[in-house]
């Protein structure tokens, strides 16, 4: 980067200390569009192109409207949710690394949770029989406190419920979207009604965030036990107590800075996900405040990861991007695939191109294990932008020309457990 972007920055972080967002915000723009700060700022998202060249060959530049706000900022969105309180964390008593250990032990039927710390059931106390039984679905709105705070999330609970349910996906919303939205554009709720799968979409607050944006970019928000990790990691510990599920049909799964914030569960938890699903994210460790995740949502090439924690089996992963998103640089996806390849002998890589329905080309990159079972999949998808492939339009940040990406991360998920991969599933 040159002289002018640093001098933009620092301009930037000038307003922002003297708490003039909407002047902080224009110069940031500007600068990593690569335009003078006098320029007026553009009204109109930029069309995505149906047929763009690689990313590779592509001078990027990120979309005008894009946001991304440090916490702490006056929040444009209002918000009723309380934060955790003193008197919250005075009620805890045990810590969530032993909630943990009792689920891999098995022991995860109501009442184990009673004195779980900053664990609300939330209506959720009797594992009873509900209208999803009877052959109605349910969308319930549920809350949960910790010490790190509150955060509310939708729960889809499939008609065709089973003792236990099939699995569990957490769906983490990106910025500017809210759980319904989200829903609704990735169309999850109709493929884990045929799955038998439970979906909880935790809600981010505008007081945490401007932009409701999940905070990924803060050290305190990539630590396992600390901020909205832990708060995310709780949502997913209160549900597998409360319909007794294991970790290996337990995922994650998010867009852009959900994504991003995914890719955090999967380095802090792994032991809590059989696998994760990241679309138009950003790796694990890419960024320490706002200024360098915006240099990363850029694609600049000194913003390096950390490696993934290492544990025993690994998080299995799956990768969506565009190759002509606006917002987050398809080079990060690149370092998601690198940094979830597992290394080791006999671990083979095999690429296959073709075309949606929709008619996107899209190139499908899966690495495996010396079984032959796939471990990771990366999907670059031609010409879609910052949006989730194969979504539908009544969502925001959707691309209906792709393919189906929802589809695949469940198949992703389901074909590959840690009890053994499905034949079916094989690539």
């Amino acid at each position: 980067m040159n002289d002018d972007f640093f001098i933009a920055m620092r301009r930037a972080a000038s307003s922002t200390r003297a708490l003039n967002l909407a002047e902080a915000t224009r110069v940031i723009q500007d600068a990593l569009v690569g335009r003078p700060t006098s320029r007026p700022r553009a009204t109109s998202k930029p069309e995505i192109n149906p047929t763009p060249p690689s990313h590779r060959s592509k001078p990027f530049s990120i979309d005008p409207n894009a946001e991304i706000v440090e916490p702490g900022a006056t929040p444009n969105i209002q918000s009723s949710e309380p934060l955790g309180s003193a008197a919250t964390s005075q009620r805890m008593r045990k810590p969530l690394g032993e909630t943990l250990r009792i689920l891999r032990e098995g022991r995860t039927r109501a009442g184990i949770f009673g004195s779980v710390p900053g664990t609300r059931l939330s209506g959720l106390e009797k594992h009873s029989p509900s209208p999803a039984a009877e052959g109605k679905s349910q969308f319930l709105t549920r809350s949960y406190t910790c010490a790190a705070g509150t955060r509310s999330y939708k729960l889809y609970i499939p008609a065709a419920e089973r003792d236990p349910p099939q699995g569990l996906i957490i769906m983490l919303h990106g910025c500017k979207q809210d759980p319904d939205d989200f829903a609704t554009g990735t169309g999850m709720n109709a493929v884990a009604e045929a799955n038998g799968l439970l979906v909880a979409y935790p809600r981010q607050t505008g007081t945490a965030n401007p932009s409701s944006c999940w905070n990924w970019f803060r050290p305190t928000d990539q630590k396992r036990g600390e901020g909205e990790p832990s708060i995310i990691a709780g949502i997913t510990a209160e549900i597998m107590s409360r319909f007794g599920l294991n970790g290996s049909r337990v995922f994650v799964a998010g867009m852009s800075a959900g994504g991003a914030m995914a890719a955090v569960m999967a380095e802090t938890y792994p032991d809590l996900y059989g696998a994760v699903g990241i679309h138009s994210g950003l790796a694990y460790g890419s960024a320490s405040d706002v200024m360098s995740a915006l240099c990363a949502m850029r694609g600049d090439s000194g913003a390096m990861s950390k490696p993934r924690a290492s544990s025993a089996f690994g998080v299995r992963t799956i990768v969506f991007q565009g190759s002509d998103d606006r917002t987050v640089h398809p080079s990060n996806a690149e370092r998601i695939a690198a940094s979830a390849t597992l290394q080791g002998t006999g671990y083979t890589t095999q690429t296959q191109t073709d075309r949606s329905e929709g008619g996107r080309a899209y190139t499908r990159t899966i690495v495996m294990n010396p079984e032959g079972l796939s471990t990771l999949e990366y999907w670059l998808v031609d010409g879609t932008g910052h949006a989730w492939s194969g979504g539908n339009a009544g969502g925001s940040y959707t691309d209906q020309h792709g393919p189906d990406a929802t589809s695949e991360m469940v198949r992703f998920f389901l074909g590959n457990s840690r009890q053994g991969f499905a034949e079916k599933y094989r690539p």
